[in-house]
């Protein structure tokens, strides 16, 4: 707490100026709900950055305008140098090496995360919400050939179920998957395309899921039912793991011992999905609010209270920019899979890795052909690559996690 009041923090793990634009209605919907004015809130903000990913500057993120800035308690953006002040203070006092800190704030998406929850620890933040820069505090149901928009409370609906709870994970709807609409044909029919995103998944796309995406045009609209009865839920925990994602993610820093790292394998992604192997023995909520994932950067005209009445399919015809994002979240995928099923589903480990990789085989020439794009050979190059350092990846993770006991102790001293 602070002042007396609940300690709540934003986070943003971005490279791109446009979480300016969804930070600014997050700001609104507060003021229009009269949330911070009616509860003993204070609200701080932590944005780590990275420059690179779209060649912007430290003056992108520091230049949040006033009327947003008025509603926080503190502001505290962070660049790649502050990560290295950060390093170097800690080097200094002893408790921890250059190897050990490099596990917690070396390189990656993970790392962005985790200087956020550190720093947040710093300044005594009791509930820390992550949120993404391309979601949106809205829900899109379909009625007929209608789109229907509702605001979210999203801020206030993690804030009032932190209290009683480890972690809390929103829903998401909007474009979710770089899976857009696609035309089975004789060069790639269901069955192969199946075997080919099966191969890639690591237990989390459901095939039934994918295809009713694929039938949508790429479009996940969210539950009527969620909306209407506004019920938590317990996630529950399958093959050893309670899935979470990393937007629309509250967790509760109240209880330090609780406060786990953020991973990934050097060059991947999936540090949510290895949070979630972590989360035995913690209470996480699934909780009734959602956000609009605009994956397409189709739809940044919602924040400005322009809600379309119907929304785009979006094809693999469209253009080479979603062929090219749809290869790299598969790139994305294939890189995490290896350590995700070794943590998980470890006595099956070889088996499943041997019938993924027969089954991309089979379907990665036919994937190439379709999309005149042999990029996509570079899977299973990528796959075999992450296999066969599996168990390196897995020592990490433990390393990981053993320093961030050790960063902890600073802060409990």
């Amino acid at each position: 707490m602070v002042d007396g009041k609940i300690h709540v923090g934003i986070g943003f793990a971005t490279g791109r100026t446009s979480f300016q634009n969804v930070l600014r209605s997050y700001i609104f919907h507060l003021r229009e709900s009269k949330f911070l004015e009616s509860s003993r809130i204070a609200l701080s903000l932590f944005v780590a950055f990275d420059p690179s990913y779209m060649n912007t500057t430290r003056a992108d993120y520091e230049n949040v305008e006033s009327s947003v800035r008025q509603a926080f308690y503190s502001i505290k953006i962070i660049g790649p140098d502050d990560v290295e002040d950060i390093k170097k203070s800690m080097l200094s006092n002893g408790v921890i090496n250059e190897s050990e800190i490099d596990n917690c704030f070396g390189n990656g998406y993970a790392i962005q995360r985790n200087i956020v929850v550190f720093e947040a620890m710093r300044e005594h933040v009791d509930y820390l919400i992550f949120l993404d820069d391309d979601e949106y505090p809205m829900a899109v149901t379909q009625s007929g050939d209608c789109a229907l928009w509702s605001g979210q409370h999203v801020i206030e609906s993690h804030t009032k179920y932190l209290q009683f709870s480890d972690i809390t994970n929103g829903y998401h709807c909007g474009y979710i998957s770089p899976l857009p609409s696609i035309e089975f044909d004789s060069i790639v029919d269901e069955s192969t395309f199946r075997d080919f995103v099966e191969s890639m998944s690591s237990d989390i796309l459901s095939w039934d899921n994918v295809l009713q995406v694929i039938k949508n045009g790429g479009v996940t609209y969210a539950d009527k039912q969620i909306l209407v009865e506004r019920s938590p839920i317990l996630v529950p925990e399958e093959n050893n793991a309670k899935f979470i994602t990393g937007g629309n993610l509250g967790l509760n820093l109240t209880n330090i011992a609780k406060v786990l790292p953020f991973y990934n394998p050097p060059g991947a992604r999936g540090e949510d999905s290895f949070l979630s192997t972590c989360l035995h023995k913690h209470t996480v909520k699934r909780i009734p609010t959602y956000t609009f994932h605009d994956g397409f950067s189709m739809y940044g005209t919602l924040l400005n209270g322009v809600l379309p009445t119907d929304l785009h399919n979006v094809s693999f015809y469209d253009s080479g920019a979603i062929i090219q994002r749809f290869y790299r979240a598969c790139i994305g995928w294939v890189r995490y899979k290896p350590l995700y099923i070794y943590i998980t589903r470890r006595s099956d480990y070889q088996a499943i890795m041997e019938d993924t990789i027969g089954r991309l085989k089979k379907a990665i020439p036919r994937v190439c052909a379709y999309f005149n794009n042999y990029d996509f050979e570079n899977i299973l190059i990528e796959l075999e690559k992450y296999n066969s350092k599996v168990i390196q990846h897995s020592q990490d993770f433990e390393h990981a996690r053993h320093t961030w006991e050790k960063l902890k102790s600073t802060l409990e001293n």
